[in-house]
C-alpha cells in the first residue's frame, strides 16, 4: 500500500485541541469537523490540505483522547501523518478510523513543506520524490494494514462478519 502527497510540516506537541478545537466537539458530521481541522495552529490549513501528508515532530496528537482529531484530518484530505512520535491514543484512533500513522524519528529533518513524498506502508519506506531521498521507518504490521485497506476498523469488522 503506497500513498503519495504533498508535505505539510508541523513541530512538536501538536495536541488534539490544536487539531480540532474543543468548541467544535459538538459536531457529528466529519465533513463539518474537517472545516476546522488544525484551526488552532494553522488558519490556512483547510485551503492547502487536500491530498497532503502531515510530517510532524514529537508527541503528535497529545492531549485528550478525542477520536474527532484524526477524523477531522482524514476528512480534510490528509492522506497520512508521519511523526517522530505519537500520543498512543491518537495513534490507535488514527489507525482505527483509517488514517495511516507512521513513526520515524529522522524524516522530519530531511523534508520541507511542499515536498512531494511517497509512503510505502508495508515496507516502511518514505521517499522524498524530488530529491530521491529514501528513509526507513517502522513498517506497519499486517493487521494494521488490513484495517487501513478497509478504511478503518469498523469497515473491517463489518466485512469479516459478512463472511
Amino acid at each position: 500500500m503506497k500513498i503519495y502527497g504533498k508535505v505539510l510540516k508541523y513541530g512538536d506537541n501538536i495536541n488534539t485541541d490544536l487539531i480540532i478545537p474543543g468548541k467544535y466537539l459538538t459536531l457529528t458530521d466529519p465533513h463539518e469537523m474537517a472545516k476546522h481541522a488544525m484551526e488552532g495552529i494553522d488558519s490556512s490549513f483547510t485551503e492547502k490540505c487536500k491530498d497532503s501528508i502531515i510530517v510532524a515532530g514529537e508527541n503528535f496528537g497529545c492531549g485528550s483522547s478525542r477520536e474527532q482529531a484524526p477524523l477531522a484530518l482524514k476528512y480534510a484530505g490528509v492522506k497520512c501523518v508521519i511523526a517522530k512520535s505519537f500520543a498512543r491514543i491518537f495513534y490507535r484512533n488514527a489507525i482505527n478510523i483509517g488514517l495511516p500513522a507512521i513513526e520515524c524519528e529522522t524524516f522530519w529533518d530531511k523534508v520541507q513543506e511542499g515536498d512531494m513524498i511517497e509512503v510505502d506502508l508495508e515496507n516502511g519506506i518514505l521517499t522524498i520524490s524530488d530529491k530521491n531521498v529514501k528513509v526507513k521507518a517502522q513498517p506497519l504490521p499486517k493487521f494494521m494494514l488490513d484495517i487501513l485497506e478497509e478504511g478503518g476498523l469498523l469497515n473491517l469488522l463489518k466485512k469479516q462478519t459478512r463472511k
